[in-house]
């Protein structure tokens, strides 16, 4: 196995730091729009031959087919925010590789009634294509990092080893993370995390389909594991809502993030004043008018998440709540992942946030290249079977937890 990793932030940077302990691939060429940090994150492993460090606009489909061709790459790990996910999509078909990513392409609310009907769904535009990569034998493997990605392997094992009937699936994230110094410091990209939050949530039930409702929406008290302990979730627009029901049977499936009433309260704030937008606006420079979005400012002047790891302290819990019926008796159960900031930073020198996104894909990619995981067509993790990821995922030295409701 041959892999182009576009993106070498902070999960790109720890996709190659878990990858570079795992014997699967042959090559890992690490491409970035800034050939600094491509370099940066192959010289922090320490001559590993197999690494190389590329230039490329992820936004150029007919250079990421080339860079692809160049190097024979026959994998494409996407790592950049959802933006790119188009464009490199396009460009892993034309150069007949297989693609993965950990975010699918994005939304657009109904125009009419945002807070009532979908309008363009998370992942739409991938799954239109679905059938011209089955037709040319090809893999697209969308929504392979924590959440979306594990938590979707997780509904998928509980689908075919814990229950018979599933009345309620239900992704829950939450963490105790603090960062010493900052008031207000995402832990995760600004950007994604902004979209995610402000658009409006989905949630899928049997009996109506998908559809949407107000933002952080439907407040609930989570209590998560590992002394995290409870922690306020609300609705948020995220894929598993729109990738569990296409593989797996449930009557309602929901997505509700822990955030925190400050945090809430800034994204709200931020809305209020049209900083989450990413149509550029104009504003004044030292050479003239000046277009820029609200959205990126509002990301250049917060912290980089990946730069956070030495400040922050506690553990971040991504899993799966299902409810339903086994052997003719209700069953209730949280199948989690939890990490410990200390732990990620001493362990591989990564922030525990993007450090669990990032080791889920490297554990996919081994799937795939061992043939334990195999299909054609735009597929999520549930439409492969869970307990050869989640064996090798402890395998990787972290494991996977299950706890009776």
């Amino acid at each position: 196995m041959r892999v182009l990793l576009v993106g070498a932030g902070g999960v790109g940077g720890a996709i190659t730091r878990i990858a570079a302990r795992r014997p699967f691939f042959e090559a890992m060429v690490v491409a970035d729009y800034d050939p600094a940090r491509a370099e940066a994150a192959v010289a922090a492993l320490g001559g590993d031959a197999r690494f190389t460090a590329e230039q490329v606009d992820a936004g150029d489909e007919a250079a990421v087919s080339r860079l692809l061709a160049w190097h024979r790459c026959d994998v494409l790990l996407n790592a950049t925010d959802p933006r790119f996910v188009m464009p490199l999509f396009r460009a892993a078909r034309a150069a007949g590789a297989t693609y993965l990513d950990m975010a699918m392409s994005l939304s657009r609310p109904h125009a009419e009634r945002p807070y009532a009907q979908c309008g363009v769904k998370l992942g739409d535009e991938q799954f239109e294509q679905a059938a011209d990569w089955e037709k040319e034998g090809l893999l697209a493997l969308v929504g392979m990092g924590v959440e979306p990605g594990l938590s979707d392997v997780f509904a998928r094992y509980a689908a075919d080893e814990l229950f018979d009937e599933i009345e309620e699936i239900g992704i829950r994230d939450g963490a105790n993370l603090t960062v010493d110094g900052y008031d207000f410091a995402p832990s995760f990209s600004i950007w994604t995390t902004i979209e995610e939050c402000l658009n409006p949530p989905v949630v899928y039930e049997s009996d109506r389909g998908w559809f949407t409702t107000e933002p952080f929406s439907e407040p609930e008290v989570f209590d998560f594991p590992e002394g995290i302990g409870p922690v306020e979730c609300v609705n948020v627009e995220h894929e598993e809502v729109l990738l569990v029901p296409r593989w797996v049977d449930a009557r309602r499936v929901t997505f509700k993030y822990g955030l925190g009433r400050e945090f809430v309260e800034t994204l709200k704030t931020l809305h209020l004043l049209g900083l989450d937008r990413t149509e550029p606006v104009t504003v004044p420079g030292p050479d003239g008018p000046v277009a820029v979005s609200p959205r990126d400012v509002v990301a250049a002047c917060l912290p980089d998440p990946a730069t956070l790891g030495e400040r922050m302290h506690g553990k971040t819990c991504a899993g799966t709540w299902v409810r339903g019926v086994k052997d003719g008796e209700p069953r209730e159960v949280y199948l989690y992942h939890v990490v410990d900031n200390q732990w990620s930073m001493t362990e591989y020198g990564s922030q525990a946030v993007v450090w669990q996104t990032a080791v889920n894909p490297v554990v996919a990619l081994e799937l795939l290249a061992t043939g334990a995981w195999s299909g054609t067509g735009v597929l999520g993790p549930e439409a492969f079977p869970a307990r050869p990821f989640l064996d090798l995922l402890t395998a990787y030295g972290s494991p996977w937890g299950m706890r009776e409701q």
